[in-house]
């Protein structure tokens, strides 16, 4: 039997969709008026290697740190607990531009990290891993941390006493069942690092990553060229 939802629901729904799915419609016809001239092509594809680049390494990092981070906040109750949650979760709440701002009081080319790091924090591919990889965790954490929560502590229970050691039910257990939830926050963080722009322009302007090329483009060409520029994008 096939359940309907109420009536308003899919006409709400179908207005959602029709504006969602406009701008794409309405970029179809750009295809035939776009000067494909006046792209560099080589610097178009010099961005998006390095946004792809970019954005694998920093869900790599997050992913290393996130998902113990996520079971950590799942299974361990408390105060304490959900004030990191709380914190870790703040990229999400400030816009991007803020988050470069306060990743340059951080790792500023002026800052003790920065000086120790002699410049290579900032406009350069590890400062666009910083960037990216700052305001792009929450969404694995968020993600992780609801499919850890959803693992039956009994299942853990059961593990430990056929005499297994907590690491190994972690591995054996808790992390394949709450994988399709990781794999889902895995995705929502690199195609969130891979579009990062505003944390990425404070930290890193150079070299360009695919963002911060195509705000470039458009300053310096106006829109008749974004349609080059939108396609590797896309």
């Amino acid at each position: 039997m096939i359940r309907r939802p109420p009536a308003p629901l899919p006409w709400l729904a179908a207005l959602l969709v029709i504006y969602l799915c406009a701008p794409f419609i309405a970029g179809v016809p750009q295809l035939w008026f776009t000067d494909w001239q006046s792209v560099n092509t080589a610097e178009l594809w010099r961005a998006l290697a390095v946004s792809l680049g970019s954005a694998t390494v920093s869900v790599t990092l997050i992913l290393i740190g996130g998902v113990p981070l996520s079971y950590c906040l799942a299974r361990i109750p408390g105060r304490k607990t959900a004030l990191v949650g709380f914190i870790v979760q703040l990229p999400l709440a400030i816009p991007p531009l803020a988050s470069g701002i306060l990743l340059l009081f951080l790792v500023g080319p002026y800052t003790p990290l920065g000086r120790l790091g002699q410049g290579a924090l900032t406009d350069s591919f590890i400062g666009i891993v910083l960037a990216q990889t700052f305001v792009a965790a929450p969404f694995l954490i968020i993600a992780s941390r609801s499919a850890f929560a959803s693992v039956d502590p009994v299942l853990e229970d059961v593990s430990a006493t056929l005499g297994r050691g907590k690491l190994e039910t972690f591995i054996k257990v808790s992390l394949p069942l709450a994988w399709p939830g990781i794999r889902a926050g895995l995705l929502l963080s690199w195609l969130r690092a891979f579009g990062e722009f505003g944390a990425t322009v404070m930290v890193a302007y150079h070299p360009y990553s695919l963002p911060v090329y195509t705000y470039v483009a458009f300053g310096s060409q106006g829109l008749p060229a974004m349609m080059p520029v939108l396609l590797p994008t896309l």
